[in-house]
């Protein structure tokens, strides 16, 4: 069988594995993109939590939380409430699917660039939403924006990394997705008491798009999509930059336009490709990596966490405190990630993320047994929901080193480069649809599942880290044109990729 790579054997085309400077922007300036969706997930449970919002958009929440019967685990229980945030999902996993073939004809850098003026558009709409539709409408065009960027920016930026190095440099866009993530929950902290506090905390996700969308203005598209789409004398200029002006690119690039040519000689519809059993294990985990991403429950956490802190008995303002801590947390173990995922490969942080957040989910969820009782009526002592946040960082500690940045990571590089803009596009599309899911049933999960909310996830979470033991090799260093052979030499994935 003819393989995408030329030196599948010991995986020894490396070329030139040195950090330059060049490289070091590029990939800062690319990953940037993270932060667009990491301050949507932050700013929307905050706002979700605001008296004026609620007031406005949602009173029937407002007056369910009034009422002192209330079950603690049902009281924003919505699902219009809960259509505010999942709306972005829709969105997204439609801009994710369109996002494969613009990818491919366009480049990584310009559906980055398309991605930040939408969600600038989307980020202006919200802000002076004076009804629900509009609150919708900027949604969705959020969606769409971060549809685009999560799309092309993992494949960006394993495609300028050099292999060595690669899983630390696509640990940055997770990176500046929990920045997002922080700064829109200290912004929700500092806005809550204030009647238009809302408004500015949803516009100003015009800041983040405007960072992102100046930064792709000034980098250039990738190697790889330039030989893709026939810019040879561009494509050798991108590589002396991301290499360095005294590297021999030569060889490079000729495996590139290699690549591309046997590519284009098939003449195949991607869609179709990837459905050949030689790509089996390409697809299984395009749609298995995402999706068990989400079924950790980290963004419905993220989503929620500061109406998850208030319905275990902290005040507004402490529940918005428990969501900084959480992102603090979350992002100091992204650092960990960089540093270790290229040293101990990607399995490794895979099983002890897996383990470390099994333990924490069931521990939340016995701790508010305990103290809130089976039907979840009786309030929580102070002690215990400082415990549960406490068990909710070690939880997102355990994230952000594993399935965190990671499920950005595996299925950006897996991909032989004829499939690649079309796996990424499942991949995104699989993340976005399961967290659509996830979110609009999670407040009615959590207040029919009460504690057990919790014992739901560590479930999953037991099945997606056997899964990883089982079925996931090892990728680290591999130059991503000799991908191939991790899939040839697996003892189950072989008897698909050979003849």
């Amino acid at each position: 069988m003819a393989v995408e790579g030329f030196a599948v054997d010991g995986f020894a085309n490396g070329f030139n594995d040195k950090i330059t400077m060049s490289v070091v922007i590029t990939c800062i300036v690319a990953a940037s993109s993270g932060l667009i969706f990491g301050y949507d997930i932050g700013i929307s449970g905050g706002v979700t939590t605001m008296e004026p919002f609620l007031s406005k958009f949602f009173p029937s929440v407002l007056k369910k939380a009034a009422e002192a019967k209330t079950n603690m685990y049902c009281v924003y229980d919505s699902q219009l409430l809960t259509l505010f945030t999942s709306s972005l999902n829709i969105a997204g996993f439609i801009s994710s699917l369109i996002a494969s073939r613009l990818t491919a004809a366009l480049g990584r850098r310009n559906i980055m660039l398309l991605g930040g003026c939408t969600f600038l558009a989307g980020a202006a709409i919200n802000g002076g939403a004076v009804n629900i539709a509009m609150l919708i409408l900027g949604r969705i065009l959020l969606g769409l924006g971060v549809g685009f960027t999560n799309q092309a920016t993992p494949v960006y930026l394993s495609e300028v990394a050099p292999p060595k190095w690669r899983g630390a440099f696509n640990t940055g866009f997770q990176f500046f997705i929990a920045i997002g993530v922080v700064s829109a929950n200290c912004l929700n902290f500092g806005t809550a008491k204030h009647s238009w506090g809302w408004r500015l905390s949803l516009g100003l996700a015009i800041v983040p798009a405007a960072i992102m969308t100046i930064g792709a203005l000034v980098i250039w598209d990738t190697p790889s999509s330039l030989v893709e789409r026939g810019k040879i004398a561009q494509a050798k200029q991108s590589l002396i930059k991301v290499r360095g002006l005294k590297a021999n690119v030569e060889a490079e690039l000729d495996d590139l336009i290699k690549t591309s040519q046997i590519s284009k000689a098939a003449n195949e519809e991607p869609f179709v490709t990837i459905l050949q059993r030689q790509y089996r294990p390409h697809l299984v985990m395009s749609i298995a990596i995402p999706f068990f991403q989400q079924i950790t429950g980290i963004n419905i956490i993220a989503f929620y966490s500061p109406v998850m802190f208030q319905s275990v008995g902290f005040g507004n303002d402490s529940a918005l405190i428990g969501a900084i801590i959480l992102g603090l947390v979350n992002l100091c173990s992204i650092l960990v990630s960089s540093y270790v995922v290229d040293r101990y490969g990607r399995r490794f942080l895979f099983l002890i993320g897996g383990i470390q957040m099994f333990v924490c989910q069931v521990a939340v969820a016995l701790v508010l047994m305990v103290a809130t009782g089976v039907s979840g009526t009786r309030q929580i002592a102070e002690g215990y929901n400082i415990l549960v946040l406490v068990l909710m960082c070690v939880y997102a500690a355990g994230f952000g080193w594993s399935w965190g940045p990671l499920s950005w990571l595996i299925p950006s590089e897996i991909f032989p480069l004829k499939i690649r803009p079309t796996g990424q596009s499942i991949s995104v599309a699989v993340n976005f649809a399961t967290t659509f899911v996830l979110s609009q049933t999670f407040l009615t999960m959590l207040c029919h599942f009460k504690f057990g909310a919790f014992l739901f996830y560590a479930g999953w979470i037991t099945v997606m880290t056997i899964f990883v033991a089982v079925f996931l090799p090892e990728t680290r260093g591999i130059p991503l044109e000799s991908m191939y052979g991790v899939w040839d030499r697996h003892w189950y994935w072989s008897r698909f990729v050979k003849n």
